[in-house]
């Protein structure tokens, strides 16, 4: 196995998974309602679109980059509206009647609603592009590589969300429900004001 390759493609996966954003906000909140496991379980769908995303920028595959840009309206319209509805459901939500209790959810529905939300963000696949380009990735790639590279970012990823979800679980032990409610009662308004803001950029564009 070419080692240093693995080791720098979980840089980037890490690196992309790194930055708070919605679905960042989302799985600290979900972990925070639902314990670690499904904030991990949401991390990790959105680990696999991120390694989705990587293999077509490892590929190099022209083609789907150029189909994903052009679809930019639809994909930046569905994403928001699906932060709408998960903005709400946060806002609408109870939490547990203390903080050492956890509601568990389904593991399935929240990693496949947070794969269907990374998915929706086209920016990401560009990233992917952009970072191929500059490492002399891409088309000259074989598959093995290609292979290697789609691991790697899967992995990294995947250790961003395990360990933020850990890190937030131990820290909700000292969360009374009134703080609980509050950040729940946040964290709905800033996905619904992430989803304002996606969409303000299309009017404006």
């Amino acid at each position: 196995m070419d080692t240093p390759l693995f080791l720098q493609a979980c840089l980037i996966g890490l690196s992309i998974a790194a930055p708070v954003g919605p679905i960042g906000l989302l799985c600290i909140q979900r972990t925070l309602q639902h314990g670690a496991r499904t904030g991990f379980a949401s991390g990790l769908g959105a680990a696999t679109a991120d390694a989705c995303y990587g293999a077509i920028g490892a590929l190099g595959i022209t083609s789907l980059t150029l189909a994903f840009t052009a679809l930019t309206l639809p994909l930046t319209l569905v994403g928001g509206a699906m932060l709408i509805w998960m903005g709400i459901a946060m806002l609408r939500s109870t939490p547990p009647a203390a903080a050492a209790e956890v509601k568990h959810g389904s593991h399935v529905s929240a990693f496949a609603s947070v794969f269907a939300l990374t998915l929706t963000n086209p920016m990401t696949i560009l990233s992917f592009a952009a970072v191929f380009a500059v490492l002399g990735q891409g088309q000259t790639s074989s598959i093995s590589q290609a292979a290697l590279m789609v691991a790697g970012i899967f992995t990294g990823s995947a250790l961003w969300w395990l360990g933020l979800a850990c890190g937030v679980a131990a820290g909700r032990h000292h969360l009374r429900p009134p703080q609980l409610r509050y950040l729940g009662q946040t964290a709905g308004l800033l996905l619904i004001g992430f989803a304002c803001w996606q969409l303000f950029g299309l009017v404006v564009d």
